[in-house]
């Protein structure tokens, strides 16, 4: 007996909406054609272990089949099948008041609404017209005494549906490809679909004879029943060119939301060449997306691995995404996680975690200036490194400095160091003072320092070369000068005009006789303010332009030349006064062409003068 009718719906013309809004994803329609047969599959196993089903289960695989020739692809299962009247209700009835919500919801949103995922809305099944002109239905409902059903539609209102012989329990769908979908009709872009989105569907997907997914990758599993070995290769089968990873933390809630996953810690190099979309999303093991913002915190978007849940709405846009309840528990409860392991790491293995810092340090920087909540659990187990390699806590490094770096306003001076080769002169002075030097030398240190100025109390940190050492922590004694004050204002008349340059400001300090005779510096704050411009930051200032250089040029009124200077004639005054400079210069290699070669001839002139 055949029946034909007309499928229900309030908007016509609902196929070439469906095809036209879903361009870019027509790939999709295997995921979900394949995910419906996996879920028959499953419930009809659900029904054999609560008695409901008495039959023999025999092999429960899905298999996709294509025949290039006769332009079909098949997708089959041995689930529940379905009888005629079944195929009415959940094809005719159903699936299509879920396309005619899709259509609504397109009608209301805008372009952004493409993240939606069809599946979600009962149209998986109709995602078939997006590459087929006509779709099959045969189907044996697992039900005894029921008959074996036909079901077509060409993807007009229109179908039919009659009675047929089917030999085994199940449903095939039957694809007639389209004419303009020929790329579908290639054996290696369906295994590549198939690939992507069925790789650990929990039923055996079989294609041309293979089957090409795990149907119980380790993130379904408990941790107890596995290994560090088992973590690893599933690592390298997600990201089979990657270095091993550092550590990894496993996912597993039931309560408030459905979580599961496994997160790798990558081995992130010291820069801000951040490798993101790197975590696979995944619901009930169909993979959905690795665009996984607004899931995962920003800052996390640096790990690895997958996240499993049936909780995150993936029907509806990005910006209703940030604002669900489930996704914001989701989004904190992973936070949470992450810093819960980083933080037992710390405590049961210090040796451990201090060795792997230099890859992690970037990735805890980086949490603790996008989330607050990150920020305090991670400053116990942030580290700071000084330049004589020792590990500290913050805690640890302020009560070990306060004692000799506090100034005479009581205020903690953290002293650092971008470069310790570069700047070695400058530690070697603040070391021989009794100081102590961080090394924070990575892109994010210049925003982490003023993190920590804000969530210190009474702490500052100033760069080794920001100023003379005795200004960089000012203590209640003062060094005297041997200079008088005409002679203080000579000195610094001969070095202004020695060194003739808008950017140096020459200033005569009373340092101690052991220091060099001239030091040149960038004030702190100048320093910042030009490294806030470099990474994007500066606010406003970026409409002005970049900030010109000006460095301090502190002239020791104490030292020996400074004396030959001021004893000198003025033409010999000012050519020690300039070579003076010159050695600041080449002690910060800022002494190059021109001006180099002409101190490279000075000095040897001054050399071979005796």
């Amino acid at each position: 007996m055949q029946e034909t009718g007309s499928i229900s719906i309030h908007t016509e013309n609902i196929f070439p909406i469906i095809k036209k809004f879903l361009y870019s994803d027509h790939e999709i329609f295997l995921r979900e054609l394949v995910s419906n047969a996996v879920d028959a599959t499953q419930k009809l196993k659900s029904l054999a272990q609560l008695g409901e089903f008495k039959g023999e289960l025999g092999e429960l695989k899905v298999r996709v089949t294509l025949d290039k020739e006769a332009r079909k692809i098949t997708i089959s299962d041995r689930g529940l099948g379905m009888t005629g009247e079944e195929i009415k209700k959940y094809i005719n009835q159903i699936a299509f008041s879920g396309a005619t919500e899709f259509v609504e919801k397109y009608k209301e949103k805008d372009a952004a609404t493409k993240d939606q995922i069809i599946g979600q809305f009962g149209l998986g099944f109709y995602s078939a017209f997006m590459v087929a002109d006509q779709v099959e239905i045969f189907s044996q409902s697992y039900k005894e005494g029921t008959e074996g059903a036909h079901w077509t539609c060409d993807g007009s209102t229109e179908f039919t549906l009659e009675t047929t012989e089917k030999a085994e329990r199940g449903t095939d769908v039957v694809l007639h490809v389209a004419a303009d979908s020929d790329e579908f009709l290639e054996e290696a872009r369906l295994r590549t679909i198939l690939t992507k989105y069925c790789k650990f569907l929990p039923i055996e997907i079989e294609f041309e004879g293979t089957v090409i997914n795990q149907t119980q990758p380790i993130w379904t599993k408990q941790p107890a029943e596995l290994t560090d070995e088992d973590y690893t290769k599933f690592y390298q089968e997600l990201y089979p060119f990657s270095e091993a990873p550092l550590f990894w933390i496993h996912l597993n809630v039931d309560y408030p939301f459905n979580l599961t996953g496994i997160l790798y810690f990558p081995k992130v190099k010291d820069e801000l060449q951040f490798q993101r979309n790197k975590i696979q999303l995944y619901s009930r093991q169909v993979f959905i997306t690795d665009e996984v913002k607004d899931v995962v915190p920003e800052f996390l978007m640096l790990l690895h691995g997958v996240i499993d849940s049936p909780d995150i709405p993936l029907n509806v846009s990005r910006s209703f995404l940030q604002a669900d309840a489930a996704v914001r528990k989701i989004n904190t409860y992973i936070t949470k996680k992450v810093a819960d392991k980083l933080g037992e790491l710390f405590r049961k293995d210090r040796t451990g975690y201090e060795q792997k810092w230099s890859d992690i340090g970037l990735f805890v920087k980086y949490g603790m200036l996008s989330d607050e909540k990150f920020y305090e659990k991670a400053k116990d187990f942030v580290l700071v490194q000084n330049v004589g390699g020792k590990f500290f806590t913050l805690n640890e490094y302020q009560e070990s400095v306060q004692a000799n770096q506090k100034d005479k306003n009581e205020q903690l001076v953290i002293l650092y160091t971008t470069d310790a080769e570069a700047q070695h002169g400058y530690v070697v002075a603040a070391q021989d003072r009794g100081y102590d030097v961080l090394q924070l030398e990575a892109v994010l240190d210049s925003h982490f320092i003023g993190q920590l100025e804000q969530k210190l109390e009474k702490t500052t940190f100033k760069r080794v070369d920001a100023d003379t050492i005795g200004k960089l922590i000012e203590k209640d004694e003062t060094t005297a000068s041997v200079l008088s004050d005409d002679d203080k204002t000579r000195l610094q008349e001969l070095f202004a005009k020695a060194i003739s340059n808008e950017q140096m400001h020459v200033q005569v300090d009373a340092l101690s006789p052991q220091e060099a005779p001239v030091i040149i510096t960038m004030p702190e704050f100048m320093r910042r303010m030009k490294d806030m411009q470099r990474t994007g930051g500066g606010g406003g200032m970026a409409m002005f332009g970049s900030l010109p250089d000006s460095y301090t040029v502190s002239v020791n009124a104490n030292h020996a030349i400074t004396q030959r200077v001021l004893q000198a004639d003025e033409e010999s005054a000012l050519k020690l006064a300039r070579q003076s400079f010159d050695l600041a210069l080449l002690s910060q290699n800022m002494l190059k062409g021109e001006a180099l070669t002409a101190f490279i001839k000075l000095s040897t002139h001054l050399l071979s003068a005796e």
